[in-house]
């Protein structure tokens, strides 16, 4: 009797929790409160519960405090050393280190999107095509829940179907962890049931933010990435992984199956013809407007490239906070970290390590652009669109003329000085780049912040088509080398950044000479392509590569002098450190210590 009030007691709990989110399901109504059965009988709250299952998509905008990828990547440093980022960058993290730790929290998501698909069958509001639209739909958000816990923590407990009786044993409860390739191929699985119910294409406007074909099939192709790369496919060093029953959850044994499956799935979405890379051209000319294209991607809402968006509710607040420097009424407080502004290329095409690229570290220009003011220091002289586009450094003016922020009234763009002192530097506040630097690239240039402010409302960006092409290449250079398609979706990519393709003959840079020639072209333009969009923590351990990247010393400029000169040295801001056992997240002891056959992640 005692289990039977135990799953009960844990039963009402969780249907409470599944309808707890940011919409109110359990309103007052006269003379009654409405039960979770009154929810599926009408269509207005069976809607409003399969909204609340959205809501457990989470937003990766808030690099501070809700999302740890950036500040925890090589790419950025969070400025200020009581976030957690910092704390966990400088070895302060163990297994009882809770922050951003999603475990619970998707598994909330899974359990309300199976509860949904198995109630709303009850509906007699909701047309039976429309039902099984709906069931789709929960089925592509639970199985993007499972394939977030994958890329998270490694090998996930994979839920029964339906909700356990009542009359089960307590010890249902106690369920392994299914190995990680079991795991990917339920997701698979659960993403290709669910196609055929889905609408193929964008749809209304209204509907935008609804699961479609694509979405699925973007979900369907970063899962297949990661699973076909070196951290989870025949990565030896995980042999002793095992669960209390000796089940081994990474496969030991390498593939070259798994790239074909993540290059097939990257090419069916890239074959639909509901997206394309996302350009702006001026109308009379035809010519690229190769500035307004990189910026329009993030600001411009379910524009062509865009394959999945949500909205949040401060607008994304925090890029524009955030990244605007102080001048501007923002906090400076996001710093690309040196490593992070070397990997940009020139405008010619080639990256800044190459003996023919023509980038210097010695002396400043004379000569003042559209993106910097003349006395800027030459190793930002010549640099590649995308670089202008998505970093603040010394000297830059700002993406738009004072008078859009802050309450300025001028008419020419700002410049910012990031040195000691300077207009955006270290003051005695705590609002200044650390590094240097700013990151500008999802920052709307129509938005004001500081006393005056007013944020431009847009929806975050989750997934677009230009991830999509460097998964493919990746993929193909991994299954078949030497396939034109991996040159040509490259290629598409430096075209809209409108630096030079690779090839032979005048205008062109040398093509890659072979397949590991490749792949470095390759993870340098991914690198470059998806900076600050919360892919870079993800990739340098699906590449085994984190103990090269994530720890040791971290530079930026030297933040603490006074003048320009001074300033254009590197500096190191920060030693970090990089254990093995960080390439999986820590699983807090209170979820171990619920399920005798949940095991820890190795090292924790």
């Amino acid at each position: 009797m005692k289990r039977n009030i135990f799953f009960i007691t844990v039963l009402v709990i969780a249907v409470i929790s599944s309808l707890s989110g940011c919409k109110k399901f359990l309103d007052q109504v006269p003379d009654d409160r409405q039960t979770i059965d009154d929810v599926f009988k009408k269509r207005s709250e069976s809607e409003k519960y399969l909204a609340g299952v959205y809501d457990y998509i989470r937003s990766n905008a808030d690099w501070s405090l809700g999302s740890p990828w950036e500040g925890l990547s090589d790419e950025i440093d969070v400025t200020y050393n009581d976030y957690a980022t910092f704390a966990m960058n400088t070895g302060n993290w163990d297994k009882n280190r809770g922050d951003y730790n999603f475990w619970s929290h998707y598994y909330q998501g899974i359990r309300r999107a199976s509860y949904f698909m198995q109630r709303v069958p009850e509906n007699p509001e909701i047309q039976p095509e429309l039902i099984k639209q709906y069931i789709a739909e929960a089925r592509v958000l639970r199985a993007y829940f499972y394939a977030s816990i994958l890329a998270q923590y490694g090998p996930a407990i994979i839920l029964p179907e339906t909700v356990i009786s009542p009359d089960a044993d307590i010890s249902t409860f106690s369920l392994p962890r299914s190995s990680y390739d079991e795991c990917v191929n339920y997701i698979v699985a659960e993403l290709d049931k669910a196609m055929p119910d889905l609408p193929p294409g964008k749809g209304n406007p209204t509907d935008y933010g609804r699961m479609k074909q694509g979405m699925a099939l973007a979900i369907k192709s970063r899962t297949l990435l990661y699973a076909a790369s070196p951290m989870f496919n025949g990565n030896t060093t995980y042999a002793n992984f095992k669960n209390p029953d000796g089940k081994v959850l990474i496969n030991q044994s390498f593939d070259i199956n798994k790239w074909k499956r993540a290059a097939d799935a990257a090419k069916e979405l890239i074959d639909m013809p509901d997206y394309s890379l996302y350009k702006e051209v001026d109308p009379i000319t035809g010519a690229l407007k190769v500035y307004e294209s990189l910026k329009g991607i993030f600001i411009k809402a379910w524009n062509s490239e865009v394959i999945l968006s949500r909205y949040t509710s401060d607008k994304l607040r925090s890029y524009d906070q955030c990244g605007n420097p102080y001048i501007l009424g923002g906090w400076s407080s996001w710093g690309p970290t040196q490593t992070s502004v070397d990997a940009y290329f020139m405008a010619n095409g080639l990256p800044t390590d190459d003996p023919n690229s023509q980038y210097t570290e010695i002396g400043f220009t004379n000569t003042a652009t559209a993106q910097y003011a003349a006395g800027t220091s030459n190793m930002y002289v010549g640099r590649e669109p995308r670089f202008y586009s998505a970093v603040t450094f010394n000297l830059s003016k700002w993406i738009n003329n004072s008078s859009n922020n802050s309450g300025g009234t001028g008419s020419s763009p700002i410049t910012i000085q990031m040195y000691n002192g300077g207009n955006s530097g270290q003051y005695n506040g705590r609002n200044w780049s650390r590094t240097g630097y700013c990151a500008r690239k999802q920052v709307n240039p129509n938005s004001r912040t500081g006393s005056n402010e007013n944020i431009a409302d847009r929806p975050e960006v989750l997934f677009r088509l230009g991830e999509i092409y460097l998964n493919y290449a990746e993929a193909l250079n991994e299954y078949n080398p030497g396939n034109a398609d991996i040159k040509k979706y490259i290629n598409l990519i430096r075209e809209r950044a409108a630096i030079p393709q690779y090839g032979s003959g005048v205008g062109f840079v040398p093509e890659p000479a072979d397949q590991n020639a490749w792949r470095t072209a390759i993870h340098r333009e991914r690198r470059v392509e998806l900076a600050f969009e919360s892919h870079r923590y993800f990739d340098v351990r699906r590449w085994k590569i984190a103990e090269q990247t994530d720890g040791g010393p971290f530079y930026g400029m030297d933040v603490n002098a006074t003048n320009t000169a001074a300033f254009t040295k590197r500096t190191v801001f920060e030693t970090r450190v990089f254990l093995p056992r960080n390439y999986l997240w820590n699983i807090l002891p209170g979820e171990l210590n619920k399920n005798k056959n949940l095991v820890a992640n190795p090292g924790w």
